[in-house]
């Protein structure tokens, strides 16, 4: 992966192996003009993407059916400096035809997600599983 500089607040990130293009501004509580994604705006979608793909993968490799995963994630900041993101509310919604206990077993697998697992433990994470 590759960044540039494009203005005092945004940058262009390429994925090099694919090519695919990320933009991202800083948020309007931080000097940016909040147009798109901004770095920590992509920090708390990733920990919702990542979950839903490893539930997703586990599903798969374990022969469980589901239909889809939709997912909501709030992210908030501290108050005080310095600053950083103090808390993650996740919301997803699982789609499935399968029993309680491969449910659960699907909501296990999602809550052990590679991200979840590299943010620090200052980080608070609240997340809500529901059938969709």
């Amino acid at each position: 992966m590759t960044g540039t500089l494009t203005s005092p607040t945004s940058t262009e990130l390429r994925h090099g192996p694919s090519g695919a293009l990320l933009e991202t501004t800083a948020p309007k509580d931080n000097g940016g003009d909040g147009s798109r994604f901004s770095p920590t705006d992509l920090c708390a979608a990733s920990l919702a993407s990542c979950a839903a793909t490893t539930l997703s993968l586990y599903a798969t490799r374990s022969g469980i059916p589901l239909t889809g995963i939709t997912f909501q994630i709030e992210k908030h900041m501290t108050a005080e400096p310095p600053r950083r993101i103090a808390k993650l509310v996740a919301r997803f919604r699982v789609s499935s035809p399968c029993g309680d206990e491969d449910f659960k077993k699907l909501v296990n697998a999602g809550k052990t997600c590679p991200v979840k697992r590299s943010l620090h433990p200052d980080v608070l994470i609240e997340e809500v599983w529901e059938r969709g």
